[in-house]
């Protein structure tokens, strides 16, 4: 019998013991996490912090989710805050109307600006930076939620009317000059001039939320691409809709050809074909990786191509080396920053994110261990921390980074399988879904299995009503 198999039986076991009610009383449950000279153990409650204080039930019946320490919710934090969680919906059915309540306010958040990215909780717009992930996120996280709940409810009138809008966005924004009417009011260090004919999507900023250098960022543009593939599946099944389908695989079609016409460039240095970070589609490229996601190095993570595809493994090669100029080392900590921060400082997103797209157990095991050594909340995670001295940080806590901590260490250490994406397929058809390594053996992964659920039951005990 496989790991994955015995892992399988073992969930539905403990699935049919929590769903006759979860424990009245929990003892101290930890996860006892190997790294490198010495086992950690990190309170398992630790793990769903997210989901007990960013999470927050409203009178329309929708999820406001709060991104840490920001009392706003961006469209892509709140997806990704979320996902890390749905694998415990079929244990734990209570939290079905929560995340389907996130899914709700997203759409309508889209719809009160398709171009904003972050909303305050009474629907008024709190940042509206243009950011092409932002609309693709909960395009993601209803394929998700679908996907692991069967849930049909999710698809309602606003989120049909978001899903329009997101492609109508999207297909305008690939004639911006023509056709938007999108600006920023304050000045930013961005290239105007760009080619208008790329096939794809102008930006305005990053993830990060900082200004784009060229107007086409193509890590973004792949996530849109992910994103429009998955769209025009449930477009057809969920929305009868044959013409939102056929506009949304034209779109990614379009986008994709010119992110591969446009988006790369030959680097011999790092093995040839890579991709850049940016480029006005005349010849002019930024090349670099941001911590934020979506960005190059995450990209098997998000169902672009898998972690063994030649132009990915080329790329990532740039991307986690000392020819990123965001790439930093100290004596903590290794990996990607981003100029939203201080220069040299590490971001432990970025390092989630590298192990996100890890192929050995080591990498795995080292990333682990720099997010313990770089840790001064007791198992939550900073913004940015300075990689030599971790009691410099940025934001004391931050939510999207404490929930990919979490579900780092749910697949690795605790054996969950990968939530995916790419249900559907990749962009490359013989591709395989990227799996990380798990760290732990079988019999452990089982017993940290039991410990999270039996946290959970009690968190939820203590707080039905995230």
């Amino acid at each position: 019998m496989t790991s994955a198999v015995s892992r399988r039986i073992a969930a539905l076991f403990l699935g049919m013991a929590f769903s006759f009610g979860p424990p009245a009383a929990s003892r101290a449950e930890t996860l006892n996490i190997p790294v490198e000279s010495h086992i950690r153990p990190i309170a398992t409650a630790v793990l769903f912090n997210t989901l007990f204080t960013d999470f927050f039930k409203e009178s329309d019946g929708t999820t406001y989710v709060q991104t840490g320490d920001i009392p706003a919710m961006w469209l892509r934090d709140s997806a990704a805050e979320t996902m890390p969680y749905i694998r415990f919906v079929a244990a734990f059915p209570g939290l079905q109307p929560i995340f389907a309540g996130v899914l709700e306010r997203d759409a309508k958040n889209i719809l009160v600006n398709p171009h904003a990215e972050a909303f305050s909780a009474d629907y008024r717009v709190w940042e509206g930076k243009w950011e092409i992930d932002s609309l693709a996120w909960p395009v993601l996280l209803a394929l998700v939620y679908y996907v692991n709940t069967h849930d049909r409810s999710i698809f309602t009138p606003a989120l049909h009317a978001a899903t329009r809008a997101i492609v109508a966005t999207y297909r305008c924004e690939q004639h911006h000059a023509a056709c938007s009417h999108y600006s920023w009011p304050y000045p930013v260090p961005t290239h105007e001039r760009y080619n208008p004919d790329t096939g794809m999507i102008w930006s305005g900023f990053r993830p990060s939320d900082d200004p784009v250098t060229y107007r086409f960022n193509v890590p973004q543009n792949m996530f849109a691409v992910v994103a429009m593939r998955l769209l025009a599946q449930y477009a057809r099944e969920a929305f009868d809709d044959p013409a939102l389908a056929q506009s949304a695989s034209r779109l990614a079609a379009q986008v994709q050809i010119g992110i591969e016409r446009y988006g790369r460039r030959w680097d011999p240095a790092h093995g040839g074909w890579t991709y850049v970070y940016e480029t006005d589609g005349y010849g002019n490229d930024n090349l670099m990786d941001d911590a934020n996601m979506p960005n190059l190095t995450t990209m098997p993570n998000f169902g672009w191509c898998a972690d063994d595809d030649p132009v990915y493994r080329n790329t990532r090669r740039f991307t986690l080396s000392f020819a990123n100029p965001y790439y930093y080392t100290g004596k903590y900590a290794t990996g990607l920053g981003s100029p939203h921060t201080p220069k040299g400082w590490v971001w432990p997103l970025g390092i989630i994110g590298a192990a996100f797209s890890a192929t050995k157990p080591e990498e795995i095991e080292k990333a682990i261990a720099m997010l313990d050594a770089s840790d001064t909340l007791n198992g939550l995670m900073h913004e940015s921390v300075n990689p030599n001295d971790p009691s410099q940080f940025t934001r004391p806590e931050f939510g999207w980074a404490n929930a990919f901590w979490a579900d780092l260490l749910f697949r690795s250490v605790a054996g969950y399988r990968t939530t995916a994406f790419v249900i559907v397929n990749t962009i490359v058809p013989i591709e395989r879904v990227t799996q990380i390594p798990t760290i732990t053996p079988l019999y452990t992964q089982i017993t940290d299995t039991a410990e999270l659920n039996a946290t959970l039951g009690y968190l939820l005990t203590q707080h039905p009503a995230p």
